[in-house]
Parts: structure tokens; sequence; C-alpha cells
């Protein structure tokens, strides 16, 4: 039998019948048979960068909502808190800590928007530059917010704060406050002060106490120094970034 006839014969066929193909997929690419063939690739590359675009976009939206209503990157611009927390550490805040009715406690490290208290009140860049700025600090990709700041509480509504004791502690309620998250070789207070915190306010100090800038230095201003507990943006649970210090933010309070 002449095999090989039969098949060279079917092989010289095969364009046309497609080996079981439509058409259709053969004229892909291969101009005026299957059409304009070279569209197709250059459409899907655009198709592709479309649903790329639409999923950053999506993901995008998404990173402002979580770090709007629940976490927050937040970016460490200074020694103010160490050793708990260091220079561009990012750290993440828990924004739904006091969302429900739960206040600030003595040793929480908190952020919060010192306008008023820390800073003065002041005109708001243009439109565009603040949600730009808003933006890249909500993700951690920029500098916080000049008027954000973060501090340990070390008095809350009520009590009677006093630096220092004989032993060079700071009382709270008399009670000595034993302060493990200092700097080494910082006192507690080179300022002495004794104050009462008002209701519904935070006295907040820095852990690195003589690098920190904090209610000691605000004693004289309208508010005392004082944070209202309503401009408190949320808890400094963990430390996201880098790596190497991943872990709880706080490195310890005090009842």
């Amino acid at each position: 039998m002449d095999t090989e006839a039969e098949l060279t014969q079917r092989g010289h066929s095969s364009p046309d019948t497609g080996e079981g193909r439509p058409r259709s997929a053969l004229g892909r690419g291969r101009g005026p048979e299957g059409g304009p063939g070279p569209a197709l690739p250059g459409g899907r590359r655009l198709s592709g960068w479309r649903r790329a675009a639409a999923l950053g976009a999506l993901c995008t939206v998404f990173l402002l909502l979580l770090s709007h209503f629940v976490v927050q990157p937040f970016l460490i611009p200074s020694r103010s808190m160490e050793p708990t927390l260091q220079v561009g550490d990012r750290v993440l805040v828990n924004k739904l800590a006091y969302r429900f009715g739960a206040q600030p406690k003595r040793g929480d490290v908190v952020v919060f928007d010192g306008t008023g208290s820390f800073v003065r009140e002041k005109a708001e860049a243009g439109p565009l530059a603040g949600l730009l700025r808003g933006a890249g600090s909500a993700l951690g990709i920029g500098e916080p917010s000049e008027t954000d700041f973060v501090k340990r509480v070390v008095g809350v509504g009520g009590d009677d704060v006093v630096c220092c004791d004989a032993d060079g502690r700071i009382k709270v309620n008399g009670v000595p406050v034993a302060e493990p998250y200092l700097y080494p070789g910082d006192t507690p207070s080179r300022v002495p002060f004794r104050i009462v915190v008002p209701l519904g306010t935070l006295w907040v100090m820095g852990d690195h106490r003589s690098q920190s800038r904090d209610s000691r230095d605000h004693l004289g201003e309208p508010g005392g120094g004082m944070v209202p507990v309503e401009k408190v943006i949320g808890r400094a649970d963990w430390i996201g970034w880098p790596p190497a210090r991943w872990g709880a933010a706080d490195a310890g309070g005090h009842g």
C-alpha cells in the first residue's frame, strides 16, 4: 500500500482543513486570510495594561480605606521615642483601639494630631498638595503630617502628675511610676512640674526624654500641653518595617 503517498496528500490538504482546527484560528497573524492579525497581540497587550491599571487603582483605594478606618502606617521621623521606636521605623497605628468607647491608658503609645495643643492652627495647603501628602502619609510612603506626633501617655484625665520625687521618679496620683522604656541614661525629666490633667485630655511624653518636645514644652501655652482625647488618631501597636524590627511597638507601659 502506498501509505507514504496518502500521508503526503493529507499533508498538502492540511492548510485547508487545519487538521481539525477552525480556519479562523489559522488565520490569526497571517494577514489578509485571517484578518488584520498584527492588531490582536497589540490589543491584548493594551487590554492587559488596562486590567493591571484597574487592579492597581482598586488596590490603592482599598489601602486608603483601610488606612483611614482600620490601620495606618506611620513613619517615625525623629529620635523622641527611642529606644521603643527608631528613626525610619514604620509603625502600624490601630485606629480601632479607641473607636468603640475605649480610652487611652497610661503607658499607651499613641499617634495624635497636635493642632491646637503642640502646634498652632494654620492655613491648610492647597487641596491637591494636601491630598497628595495625605495619601502618601496614609500609605506609609511619605513623611507624616507636620501636625502628627507619636508619644507615650503618662497621665490621663484627673491624674495628678508630679516630677520628680526624692528618687528622681515621676509620680502619678502619689504612686512612683516604673519606666523601663526610658532611653538609657535619661532621667524621667530634667524639668520639674506638677499638673492635674483635665478630664478629656492626656499628658504625653517621649521615651527619649532629653530629645523629646512633648507636654512639658507647652506648659505655658493655651491648653497647657494637654492633648484632647478626640485628637488621638490611634494606638501604635506594631512595627511593620524594617523586617528586623517586626513586633509590638510598645516596649511596656504602666497601669
